[in-house]
């Protein structure tokens, strides 16, 4: 690391953009993403879930995580499972964002809530990647924040991760996507919350029979999945693919810029989110593991 990490923090908390530490809040609301129906490619008719070595077709919602990393995700889905792939996701939004009937009070507008694209595009696998937004920056969580109130933010959590997972299941009808809950990585400012976040993850897809994805981990130190840090050992993949081992010299790689512990993209924070512009091997990382659990479920 180049500098010290808590000037990282603070500066971080001006430019996240959607999704950060409670005391951090965005000065405006971010832009919307672009529509996810001009993204969208042809499918097969819907069938009863994934057959045994059918192309899956995965839909892709989240905040401003999921927003730098959708192109990425969509490149390692297509070129390694064939996949038919379409990315909504919207910066600075929670799960409430997604839930129909949330409209007026929401970042996300009425035809791209989760369950109106389940009914559009009748997808295998609908992957969600929320880091939690803490500090109730959308409208839909009612101002409920985890500084102010860590029992009710996630009473709230919870309760919207059911609802969430209800209206997909309802409006997947009798091809039901299997939901893809992807695990966060380390918050320096509140481990803890971040540790309760993926617990919540994993209850609920085990009560739902969903997945997830412990993407969190392949930017953790090994042995420490908690614990956050600016860099890792290079991996065997990186070393092979010139730019992905950003510190050759000490077979390191880079995950977080220094003026941003949060996001994984190694390009600057941008006023309109838009996906990362540049190689970053954390979204790599991130987007790698999602498609092996995606991979594993579909066979």
């Amino acid at each position: 690391m180049r500098k010290p990490w808590v000037v990282g923090v603070l500066l971080a908390g001006m430019l996240l953009g959607g999704c950060g530490d409670p005391a951090s809040a965005p000065e405006e609301p971010a832009p919307a993403a672009p529509r996810a129906s001009t993204t969208t490619h042809q499918r097969a008719p819907a069938s009863p879930g994934p057959q045994p070595g059918k192309a899956p077709t995965v839909l892709y919602l989240g905040d401003s995580l999921a927003m730098e990393g959708q192109k990425v995700l969509g490149q390692e889905l297509r070129r390694d499972l064939r996949a038919t792939y379409t990315g909504a996701p919207y910066s600075g939004t929670t799960l409430c964002d997604y839930l129909e009937g949330t409209a007026e009070r929401s970042l996300v507008p009425a035809a791209d809530k989760a369950a109106a694209l389940v009914r559009r595009l009748r997808p295998d696998f609908v992957v969600l990647q929320f880091w939690g937004n803490s500090w109730g920056y959308t409208p839909c969580m009612d101002g409920i924040t985890y500084d102010k109130s860590p029992a009710r933010y996630f009473s709230r959590y919870a309760a919207d991760a059911l609802r969430l997972t209800e209206q997909i299941a309802a409006a997947g009808g009798g091809s039901r996507p299997r939901i893809v809950w992807v695990s966060q990585g380390p918050d320096p400012i509140t481990p803890d919350r971040v540790r309760r976040v993926n617990a919540l993850y994993e209850k609920r897809a085990a009560a739902s029979g969903d997945l997830v994805a412990d993407a969190g981990k392949t930017v953790s130190p090994a042995g420490g999945r908690y614990t956050w840090t600016q860099s890792l050992p290079c991996t065997a993949y990186e070393r092979a693919h010139r730019g992905l081992c950003t510190q050759p010299g000490r077979d390191r790689t880079a995950l977080h810029r220094d003026d941003d512990y949060l996001h994984f993209c190694l390009a600057p924070t941008t006023s309109r989110p838009k996906p990362c512009p540049v190689r970053s091997p954390g979204i790599l990382r991130i987007a790698r593991e999602v498609t092996e659990t995606i991979r594993q479920a579909a066979r």
